[in-house]
């Protein structure tokens, strides 16, 4: 047995996925396009997000909101930079493991909504769980566990049709949810409701950051919305013009 003096193990000096922040973007860079008719969503772009926080990203249409959310989810990739999650830098991870980050690690809601329409409330939360192959009781516990959590439990068996937009909206956030990820990404998840909607729905992102556990990224362009969040970054072509 090596005593206290001699060498760790290698367990003993990896460090924890959980020890720092949740995610990490460094000069990011994003281009769409050559030549004069480039367009550069993102110039050097850089900020951390802690764990646990609901940061809310704030800008113009066309700031570079959409693009830096697919960056730090893995749906696309940057020219130039570098892009931690959960202690994962995503440069070093092909496409089996970007795909494998987005199905475990993140989860995504977007503006409209994206549910299947033949699919019940219940069986739509249910997807990534198929997907991941999780067991039948196991899936029908967590279903009706996140529709409880976001108070649509008595709503299971209807499909999206039969559904207000604010309780889609609840769905995508429960499926989103369904394989408990670290990191929760919102695309103006409120773009399509009214104002009370919205503000219920957002209301919803604060309590389910605090009850699971989850750090939330969220691109929305209302003030009163923005008052939720712990942080706001501000985009404005392409660069990070405030950070409270």
């Amino acid at each position: 047995m090596t005593d206290s003096t001699g060498p760790r193990s290698a367990a003993a000096v990896i460090e924890a996925p959980d020890s720092g922040p949740m995610v990490v973007v460094e000069d990011l860079h994003r281009s769409y396009g050559s030549g004069a008719s480039a367009v550069h969503a993102l110039r050097g772009v850089s900020f951390t997000v802690g764990r646990g926080e609901l940061v809310a990203l704030k800008g113009r249409s066309g700031s570079g909101k959409t693009t830096l959310l697919n960056l730090v989810g893995g749906l696309d990739t940057p020219d130039a930079g570098r892009i931690t999650v959960d202690g994962t830098e995503l440069s070093t991870l092909g496409e089996d493991g970007l795909l494998a980050l987005r199905r475990d690690r993140v989860g995504f809601v977007f503006q409209s909504f994206g549910l299947i329409p033949i699919l019940s409330a219940a069986e739509n939360v249910g997807v990534p769980l198929r997907l991941r192959r999780a067991a039948p009781r196991e899936r029908e516990e967590r279903v009706a566990l996140l529709l409880a959590l976001v108070g649509l439990g008595d709503h299971a068996a209807q499909r999206p049709g039969e559904l207000s937009g604010g309780q889609q909206q609840r769905v995508a956030i429960a499926r989103a949810l369904a394989n408990s990820p670290a990191l929760l990404i919102a695309d103006e998840p409120t773009g399509q409701l009214d104002a009370e909607t919205g503000l219920a729905v957002m209301e919803l992102l604060r309590a389910v950051v605090r009850s699971e556990g989850v750090t939330a990224l969220v691109a929305t362009h209302d003030p009163q919305l923005l008052g939720l969040a712990d942080r706001v970054l501000e985009l404005g072509d392409g660069n990070l013009v405030e950070h409270t």
